[in-house]
């Protein structure tokens, strides 16, 4: 059976998903064969396998830094949102139905646990290491009862807990301390240590903070990352920058030719996939900015409205702030708009919606010769084609189905003059087709704007994964952290007090919290049983061992119409 570690953060955002793709790729390197495993992920940020099965997006970067192919054992739940209170629940890899977060928290999670740990036991049998990624905190006092992302999985793996903090936001050493403190005894056994993250300085001015910690909660730091510009590795839940004039990291290299071409993309609600523009990022002389306001179009040589998971809801926004208008205008200039998937469908003459937004006929902005309808069933497919002459490779998430009833065959889609709609996520990553693509937006949009001929974006996705194996072969123990991965926690680690507060039932239910599934501290563990309390042991609920098939998440919702917000890990 094969040694793990469950990567786990003080905050969402801390650095979970790259520290764990950088452990990934520094072990494969030193020729062990392991694989990443996250068992539930919250993101709008997906991708498909080659079985045709959905997974986050970051545990996809995750295999790649593991260099092996992507599967639904890697990620078996995923909760794609689409309002702050439900999600669509995707259960290894396909989807299941909506549930409103009270309801997943109600139960469904926890009779999920016996799925997501079989789907680690078969990674585990395979690989020689497993290495978890949490959600948001471990720490969520709330949610404990349910947990199958964090101290849940770790603790039915018997894993140890690597806990990475974000030093750049400051309070580090408390969230380090706090985060350990609100564990029960149980959990507590299992945190091994900290790894600080985005630290920018003389590290010999931290020590003595380190050394400060290790006295209090008798836990060592196994390593100190640098902060690190450029890595450009996918995002998992949120799009990590302000609107305001934010440009995603680019490469830092002037233009090919004599001018720059400009990006804009349409930050519209529920934004899936905004990862589609990263390959365009990558180009030298190409800015990339997110926008939310009509004026912003203006000097923007190319348009592109992204996924979304609420396309009904992103047409209507779109209207609001005027951008549907600049759209328009832009297309009757014979300016380059792009629309990808939802973005394809908001082009489009018309959206017949019963299943998302269950808004029914919906008139579309009118730019392409298409019909779209949803469908209960979800399309996920990994396409192979050409365009421009090039071949493309791409793949598709969406419950739309597009009738294209004219334009120019482009993809999947249609292009009309300077508007090209496609369902194609990850076309762009195709290097022919991509310069091909930027030669006729640079004319129609005329600018003097010519592409490298030897851009790679694999290569220089490759180069990121490298940079951050680097990372942590320079910067952490790694002597120590295969320790973890091949023993497991060290014993005798002392426990910090207060530990897990004590549960109030009643009270905790009734405002949908779930009780602490642990004593506060090693005193409790007697009266932590039920026989103790003088209470009567309850048998397991029907749920308990509920498998895939078995998860009821009310289809009469549609397919994809609700999420939730189950660890604040999407924003």
């Amino acid at each position: 059976m094969g040694g793990g570690l469950l990567v786990a953060g003080t905050t969402s955002d801390a650095g979970k998903s790259v520290v764990t793709a950088g452990i990934c790729r520094w072990l494969v390197r030193r020729g062990v064969k392991v694989a990443p495993f996250k068992a539930q992920n919250m993101s709008l940020n997906s991708f498909v396998t080659r079985e045709g099965a959905e997974i986050g997006r970051a545990q996809a970067m995750q295999a790649q830094a593991a260099r092996v192919e992507p599967t639904a054992l890697m990620n078996p739940v995923l909760l794609k949102p689409g309002s702050d209170r439900s999600s669509q629940v995707v259960l290894m890899g396909k989807p299941v139905g909506e549930m409103s977060a009270r309801g997943y928290h109600g139960g469904r999670q926890e009779a999920l646990l016996g799925t997501v740990t079989d789907c680690l036991e078969q990674l585990r049998s395979t690989y020689d290491a497993v290495i978890c990624e949490g959600a948001g905190s471990p720490a969520e006092i709330n949610l404990r009862r349910t947990d199958i992302v964090n101290m849940g999985i770790a603790r039915a793996a018997k894993f140890p807990v690597l806990v990475v903090g974000d030093i750049d936001r400051g309070g580090v050493f408390a969230s380090f301390f706090g985060t350990t403190a609100l564990l029960s005894a149980e959990d507590q056994s299992l945190v091994a240590g900290y790894l600080v993250n985005k630290f920018r300085g003389d590290v010999s001015l931290l020590e003595p903070g380190l050394d400060m910690l290790y006295g209090l909660t008798g836990r060592r730091t196994y390593g100190v990352l640098p902060f690190t510009h450029g890595l450009g590795i996918d995002e998992e839940d949120g799009l990590r920058v302000s609107m305001r004039g934010a440009v995603r990291e680019s490469v830092v290299a002037p233009p090919h030719g004599e001018e720059v071409l400009r990006v804009a993309v349409c930050a519209v609600p529920l934004m899936s996939n905004f990862t589609d523009v990263d390959a365009l990022a990558a180009e030298p002389g190409v800015v990339v900015r997110f926008v939310d306001r009509a004026d912003e179009l203006a000097d923007a040589d190319l348009v592109i409205v992204p996924g979304t998971r609420g396309t009904v809801k992103a047409l209507a926004w779109l209207r609001e702030r005027g951008l549907a208008d600049a759209l328009v205008r832009r297309a009757a200039e014979g300016r380059p708009v792009l629309g990808i998937c939802g973005g394809f469908q908001v082009l489009g003459e018309r959206i017949e919606d019963e299943v998302e937004s269950r808004a029914g006929v919906v008139d579309g902005l009118g730019l392409l010769p298409v019909r779209v309808r949803f469908d209960r069933a979800k399309t996920l497919a990994r396409p192979v084609g050409s365009a421009l002459g090039e071949p493309v490779e791409g793949y598709e998430i969406h419950h739309g189905v597009a009738d294209v009833r004219g334009g120019e065959p482009f993809l999947d889609g249609c292009r009309v003059g300077a508007v090209w709609g496609t369902h194609w996520h990850g076309s762009l990553e195709s290097d022919g087709f991509r310069r091909r693509f930027l030669v006729e937006v640079a004319r129609a949009a005329g600018r003097r704007f010519v592409p490298a001929p030897d851009t790679s974006f694999g290569v220089l996705r490759e180069e990121q994964l490298d940079r951050l194996g680097d990372l942590v072969e320079e910067h952490a123990d790694t002597d120590a952290l295969w320790r973890l991965i091949e023993g497991g926690a060290p014993g005798g680690l002392p426990f910090v007090p207060p530990g897990a507060p004590p549960a109030v039932p009643d009270a905790a239910e009734s405002r949908g919290a779930a009780p602490d599934p642990a004593p506060q501290s090693p005193e409790r563990l007697e009266m932590a049983r039920p026989e103790a309390r003088g209470e009567a042991r309850k048998s397991p609920g029907p749920d308990a061992e509920a498998k895939p098939q078995g998860l009821d998440v009310g289809r009469s919702a549609g397919p994809e119409i609700a999420v939730v917000h189950v660890d604040q890990e999407a924003k």
